[in-house]
């Protein structure tokens, strides 16, 4: 267990009334598990709050790849992240049942639990996460406190909300919820196999909407352990029938929305239960207060179907937990004009705007049939799938090119 002088007590055991510690983080999903297992590491003495010992088997996150396992090598997270994953390195991208290209880089496959449990692992001291329920909250500029529900209470000089959607911590706290975009998406989560037993062709595969008017974007297969991972990503409204179909004849209504499947599917079967989530686009507002900072999807949500959640909560991880916290905790107080150093961070800004602007492309993208979109839509496919031609005539070539624009 780390020795810090700036806290006045250890952390309690079980049957403690009061906990004392530098940094209580409230949630303990991806963001909260991460930043814990960061700001412990460095030394500070943490605790992380969830009402759950062992996190649920929710559809969240389920693949890691590109920039994202920059930001996990740089936090630390790279290994336990390969011995928890189901690793692939090339992705197959049809639409209309033709190739339009291959992505080629590692990628990692694994449930939202997984990665979640990986995360917390990385606790020096398991301790640090108190299994309880905070039902009240206050902040100041000097101390901040916890009340959780076995009586206990908990004393920091920093609270971390990474509570997700549920925002009822923050409304205590004034914090509210803006929506931007009511039912924005759709997302789909479950597994499939061949009910011949075989494995399918392709390490990876991504099918794209073939109509506007299916609001599909894409269909993404991915490896995990348990299986081939399928994840829908709709626009469309959540009411929609059509929901009704995916959820008690997935694999006929899949293959109605994305005929060009049947040819590298084949007869397939879905494997375990079909889980979907409904998503918002929210930001929250009266967030800038004296001894509290929200990160992840407390702060902000993300379009699944973008690609940009992970991005978004390891920018929040990396520039809190490397950069502002430690600094905090030099100095006496916790004043709203050091938190307002986070929300004012530039690489944190980039982000999140850049979520909201890929979560409207992505849409517009899809759904759009004006004459613009439409071209627009055909113009981007054709440009990939010529860059793949060529690719294919000139191994490597795109990769030089890449390098000399980065050079």
């Amino acid at each position: 267990m780390t020795t810090d002088r700036t806290v006045s007590e250890p952390i309690a055991a079980a049957g403690g009334v009061r906990i004392a510690t530098d940094i209580a983080i409230v949630g303990g999903g991806l963001a909260g598990s991460l930043a814990a297992a960061v700001l412990a590491r460095a030394g500070h003495r943490v605790v992380l709050v969830d009402k759950r010992a062992v996190y649920p088997d929710e559809f969240r996150v389920e693949k890691i790849g590109g920039h994202q396992l920059e930001a996990f090598r740089r936090l630390g997270f790279i290994r336990g992240l390969e011995s928890a994953a189901c690793p692939y390195d090339r992705v197959l991208n049809i639409r209309e049942g033709k190739v339009v290209d291959v992505s080629v880089g590692q990628a990692y496959g694994l449930p939202y639990a997984d990665l979640v449990a990986m995360a917390r692992s990385q606790l020096p001291d398991p301790s640090s996460l108190i299994v309880d329920e905070v039902t009240a909250i206050s902040c100041s500029d000097d101390v901040q406190h916890l009340e959780l529900a076995s009586g206990r209470r908990v004393t920091a000089r920093l609270i971390v909300l990474a509570t997700g959607m549920a925002g009822v911590l923050g409304y205590k706290l004034g914090i509210r919820r803006r929506v931007l975009a009511a039912g924005h998406s759709v997302s789909f989560g479950f597994t499939i196999a061949r009910r011949d037993g075989a494995p399918f062709d392709f390490k990876a595969l991504t099918c794209y909407g073939e109509r506007t008017a299916d609001g599909v974007d894409y269909l993404s297969l991915f490896p995990i352990r348990a299986g081939m991972r399928a994840n829908l990503f709709m626009f469309r409204d959540p009411a929609d029938p059509i929901m009704r179909d995916l959820r008690r004849e997935t694999e006929a209504t899949v293959l109605r929305l994305l005929p060009g499947l049947q040819t590298y599917l084949g007869d397939f079967r879905v494997v375990d239960r079909i889980r979907n989530w409904v998503m918002d686009l929210s930001v929250v507002e009266g967030h800038l207060q004296p001894g509290v900072v929200l990160i992840g999807d407390a702060f902000q949500t993300n379009c699944p179907a973008a690609g940009t959640g992970v991005a978004r909560l390891l920018v929040d991880v990396e520039r809190l937990c490397t950069e502002y916290a430690p600094r905090w905790l030099m100095t006496p107080g916790m004043s709203r004009e050091k938190i307002s150093e986070f929300y004012a961070d530039r690489d944190k800004i980039a982000a999140d705007q850049q979520s909201l602007k890929m979560a409207r492309f992505r849409q517009a993208l899809t759904s759009r049939d004006d004459i613009g979109w439409d071209v627009r839509r055909r113009l981007h496919f054709l440009r990939r799938s010529i860059t793949h031609r060529v690719d294919q005539m000139r191994p490597g070539w795109l990769a030089h090119v890449r390098s000399a624009l980065r050079a």
